[in-house]
């Protein structure tokens, strides 16, 4: 059987590692938003699962190192009905 996840599960496990990342570096929200040149409501966005953009998940991903990992993971093409959109 297929595992199906969904947009929200991924929003939601990005949130928690940017946010598990953030505090083992000792950075406040407003710190790392400053780092990242965007508002701490939006890093509050990110770690609550929330709307997000692309380009702002991809600075914090990079800026913790992420974007190789995410590389490694990815496992393309992905198979049809994998991904359910909410």
């Amino acid at each position: 059987m297929l595992e199906i996840t969904t947009i929200k599960d991924v929003k939601i496990k990005i949130g928690e590692a940017c946010k598990s990342l953030r505090k083992s570096n000792r950075l406040s929200r407003d710190e790392l938003a400053e780092m990242l040149d965007v508002s701490s409501t939006t890093i509050q966005n990110i770690e609550n699962g929330k709307n997000a953009t692309l380009d702002n998940v991809l600075k914090v991903a990079n800026y913790f190192g992420l974007l190789a990992s995410i590389n490694k993971e990815c496992k393309l093409p992905l198979k049809p009905n994998c991904l359910k959109v909410e």
